[in-house]
């Protein structure tokens, strides 16, 4: 068994910590500025998991200094007053950011309501616009979990130049903005999949592998380069032999990290850094809308204050 302050453990919580404690300066400045930044979180039933999310949310933003608002709608609330509702935050200059909290009930199609979040208020980076500006190197408003994943990558050290990476898993939230961010970088990305014929054999050559596919242990130590980077973003529950249900990654951690020169604990991995780059999102949001409203009505505080 691993101790907690083993080194090869990537650990999320000190690089949120910075994270926050930069947002919060930024935040200070915006606020005295008349322009204070405010999130604004959308739950659709009741679900006791998404209550966990949002109490976080608010917690860490509460720390950055950023106003956090939870608006609650019934399960049976169709899709089309659910967009309302999402274009109504859309001309609300005081609104910074929207959070659409997953899940959603099956009726109401979570595209959609990506698809209606205005792309200066997609602080979850999950507005198509903000997923295909990514391919176009603007890579400041990025989906957060893929963000996180590749800010513990740098937190190594490692030239990203030229570096052989690795993605297990082409979401569109996590694995694919996750390679195009890396190519960004300067790294050769290769991907896989469902349909690729030997996904160990592409692991075992990558100085830095990401996992993001919700299978519990996939990646074993004879999958791993000596010395690569791991990070491990699948969040699993697992019932052990003891009957206790645990949260366990995509990666078998006990073994693979004897291989690895560094890996992600899960949980205190990528989880702890998403919501911190959410709030990084919301302060570049904050300055695009600015920029926009000033262009627009010649000054960006007088609207705000209104």
């Amino acid at each position: 068994m691993s101790r907690p302050d083993d080194s090869r453990y990537l650990k999320g919580g000190p690089v949120a910590q910075r994270i926050i404690a930069a947002v919060r300066e930024d935040a200070a400045i915006a606020a005295a500025e008349g322009f204070p930044p405010k999130l604004v979180s959308i739950t659709v039933g009741d679900t006791d998991a998404v209550d966990v999310y949002v109490r976080n949310q608010r917690a860490k933003a509460g720390l950055a200094g950023i106003g956090f608002e939870e608006r609650r709608f019934a399960a049976d609330i169709t899709a089309g007053e659910l967009e309302a509702a999402i274009h109504g935050l859309n001309a609300d200059p005081r609104v910074t950011g929207i959070i659409i909290q997953r899940p959603v009930p099956a009726h109401v199609p979570i595209k959609i309501l990506q698809a209606a979040v205005h792309p200066l208020k997609d602080v979850e980076g999950m507005h198509p616009a903000s997923i295909g500006n990514i391919v176009y190197n603007q890579l400041d408003l990025a989906p957060c979990t893929a963000a996180a994943s590749v800010e513990l990558l740098k937190e190594t050290g490692l030239e990203l130049k030229g570096l052989e990476v690795v993605v297990v898993g082409h979401s569109e939230i996590v694995g694919k903005p996750i390679a195009f961010l890396l190519m960004s970088e300067g790294a050769t990305v290769t991907v896989c999949h469902h349909m690729t014929r030997s996904v160990a054999a592409h692991a075992r050559r990558a100085d830095a592998l990401f996992v993001a596919v919700g299978k519990p242990r996939l990646i074993k130590a004879d999958m791993v380069k000596p010395g690569a980077c791991v990070i491990d973003i699948g969040i699993n529950s697992e019932t052990g032999p003891d009957g206790e249900s645990r949260i366990v990654g995509d990666v078998d951690t006990e073994s693979v990290k004897e291989v690895a020169s560094w890996i992600t604990p899960v949980p205190g991995g990528v989880g702890p850094l998403t919501v911190a780059i959410l709030l990084r999102n919301t302060m570049v949001a904050l300055n695009r809308q600015r920029a926009l409203y000033r262009a627009t009505y010649g000054v960006a505080d007088k609207l705000a204050a209104e």
